[in-house]
């Protein structure tokens, strides 16, 4: 240290007229980063809620919407180490800001791919070899247009530019409040942070229940032209209306980090409000003195001063201070274990609603709804209340590590039962072995291979259409219910409703829920003793380069990756392909128990690799302290040593 000035300064004259503005408050800094942190992840939430809409509306596999889900953590992974690591020799405020509006921009850009698109087409007719050559040709050239062809890459590009957008907010958020809190309401501020990220993704959720239970062109066809409900596998729901809404709330959020100042007044306790004295520190940290954040130094500093300002290493210190923060054994296990974490959490966030429909039979907005209105809730509890025992027990970073290795090995307990909740597929004539002679019984009605309106036959078989089942009529009774009658290809009473049979699950959805919610509770007890080892770990001054290479190692191993294994999972249980204009489109029936085996048994596997770097930060700290211990005693007994040569002495 080169110097160390603890003077009364005559600026503390003015520190109390400086605190009274608003905008010079670490409170209402973390309540307006909490307000941003909702609104930036309301939007990844929301895709994820809508991502199977987007899917089934414009053809795409579970691989490649997947890769759409996680293509916003490319461009934050290519810039988040490097504008971390300027985390305090930038205004960190006007940073956030700027990255808020760029998101605020990537979500409109988002939302109005939907006014570039054709309507949605959909088999409508009983008999789909009525629907002329020409006007089937006519669509195809619709979907071969340039704008149409557009549509994918312009949402991809909007992704890009939300991760690019998301750089600063959290990393700069996070150092910005542990810098100017007291060191005794830092990790509540910091739960509660978390707990508003977790809260985002449950707006973006029940966001996306509550839109996607509004038809996807209700804006281009008249209401009474809708055919559809929300119940029809057919259905799309209008998942483009909640980027707008999105766009304009991070907006406002964004405003407020123009006014907030680069440095602010230190947040100390009662206790030394009291003393009426002040005092201003200013420390010079050359690259050779960095010390251990635990260091008597950094005790005195965060326990005794109003204001702090700290000089930091130059740029060119960058290689130095990665590789002292990647040398860090537990500040690596803590980053691995998150990592285990974090791509469970991508893959169940990205297609989990995905399951709940598919597996219990329920409507797109109805498990959307269960992922935000229970999982999602239960994981901002367990959040909360994490930081409150980290509060009250004042625990260290070896207390720490054990709440998380108990949190994790009670979450494999409750998250193994979910693999045996589940129901076999439903009978469906073009894959099931059955005693039909399909291509007999319905040959004459020249099915196209791309229908797709499922039907239930009365004898518990499903079919893609009435044309499949070989229907010859159809009724419609006084309350406007059609029933498909005269079908050559259905056994018993031949006749067929228009909907799916479903997968005879419904009962189970109960059960799972609960053990979902109580999975997403029990884990996320580790998200905030996590977060304070890992700023316990490395020095005050490498703060925002210690979370800004986190996150980054979140994105390259967990959130880019996750959705796209976990896409890719999913697409080696589908049994039958959707078909359009002779390509090949999204996955329209799954095999359920393949699907739930190897869906949620990924989730069993990151849960084992975050166990066991839990496990290890344990023997890790207990070898350390063993150390310091064997230090402590060998420094005893040279002063003793040395107080006894004197004794001799004299």
């Amino acid at each position: 240290v080169n110097s160390l000035n603890m003077t009364s300064d005559p600026r503390s004259l003015q520190a109390p007229a400086r605190s009274r503005s608003l905008f010079n408050s670490i409170k209402f800094f973390v309540f307006c980063h909490s307000l941003l942190q909702l609104a930036q992840l309301l939007v990844s939430g929301y895709m994820k809620s809508s991502i199977s809409t987007i899917e089934r509306r414009y053809g795409l596999s579970s691989q490649k919407s997947g890769l759409l889900a996680s293509f916003n953590e490319v461009g934050n992974t290519i810039l988040i180490i490097f504008v971390s690591f300027f985390g305090s020799r930038v205004h960190r405020p006007r940073y956030i800001g700027a990255g808020a509006l760029l998101a605020c921009l990537a979500s409109l850009l988002m939302g109005v791919t939907h006014f570039m698109s054709e309507p949605y087409h959909y088999t409508k007719s009983i008999f789909e070899s009525s629907v002329t050559t020409s006007s089937y040709n006519q669509t195809c050239l619709k979907q071969e247009t340039p704008a149409q062809q557009g549509i994918y890459p312009m949402l991809l590009l909007g992704q890009l530019l939300l991760g690019v957008g998301a750089v600063p907010i959290q990393p700069f958020g996070i150092s910005y409040i542990d810098d100017y809190a007291s060191r005794r309401n830092s990790p509540l501020y910091l739960g509660i942070l978390l707990a508003m990220t977790s809260i985002g993704p449950a707006f973006g959720f029940i966001t996306g229940s509550l839109m996607l239970r509004f038809y996807v062109d209700f804006d281009k066809v008249p209401k009474e032209a809708i055919e559809l409900d929300t119940k029809d596998l057919r259905w799309v729901g209008a998942w483009w209306l909640g980027f707008l809404v999105a766009s304009c709330v991070l907006f406002l959020t964004a405003l407020p980090y123009l006014f907030f100042p680069r440095n602010m007044p230190k947040e100390v306790s009662q206790s030394y409000l009291i003393q009426k004295s002040c005092f201003v520190i200013e420390v010079t940290c050359p690259e050779n003195v960095h010390g251990h954040s635990q260091h008597p130094l950094w005790a005195l500093i965060s326990q005794s001063t109003l204001f702090v300002t700290f000089n930091p290493a130059p740029v060119n210190g960058f290689p130095k201070i990665a590789l002292r923060t990647l040398r860090n054994p537990i500040y690596l296990l803590v980053v691995l274990a998150l990592v285990n974490l974090s791509a469970l959490l991508s893959g169940l966030a990205t297609f989990m609603a995905k399951f709940i429909e598919k597996q219990f039979s329920q409507s797109a907005s109805f498990s959307t709804m269960m992922i935000g209105g229970v999982g999602i809730p239960m994981a901002v509890l367990g959040t909360v209340l994490g930081g409150a025992l980290m509060r009250r027990f004042s625990l260290s970073v070896s207390g720490a590590s054990k709440l998380c290795t108990i949190a994790i090995l009670l979450c494999m307990l409750t998250a193994l039962p979910m693999l045996f909740i589940g129901c076999p597929t439903q009978n469906i004539a073009e894959v099931s072995n059955n005693s039909y002679d399909l291509f007999q019984c319905s040959s004459s009605c020249h099915c196209s291979e791309e229908a797709f309106n499922p039907v239930c036959g009365s004898d518990g078989m499903e079919f893609k259409s009435p044309c499949h089942a070989g229907c010859q009529s159809v009724e419609t009774d006084n309350f406007s219910k059609v029933n498909y009658s005269e079908c050559r290809c259905v056994g018993g009473l031949g006749f067929a409703l228009p909907r799916s049979c479903g997968s005879g699950c419904e009962h189970l959805l109960l059960p799972f829920v609960v053990l979902l919610g109580l999975t997403a509770f029990i884990a996320a007890f580790s998200q905030t003793p996590s977060c304070m080892m890992i700023l316990r770990e490395v020095p005050p001054e490498d703060k925002s380069f210690a979370v800004g290479v986190q996150y980054m190692l979140f994105r390259v191993l967990a959130f880019m990756p996750g959705p796209v294994l976990y896409g890719s999972v999913i697409d080696t249980t589908c049994i039958l392909w959707g078909k359009k204009c002779g390509k090949q489109t999204s996955c329209q029936y799954y095999d359920l128990e393949r699907f739930r085996n190897r869906f949620l048994g990924l989730q069993v596997v990151f849960v084992c690799g975050a166990l066991l770097c839990y496990l290890l930060t344990i023997v890790v700290l207990r070898k350390r302290d063993r150390y310091q211990e064997r230090d402590y005693q060998m420094v005893n007994q040279k002063i003793s040593e040395n107080a006894k040569e004197k004794e001799l002495m004299t």
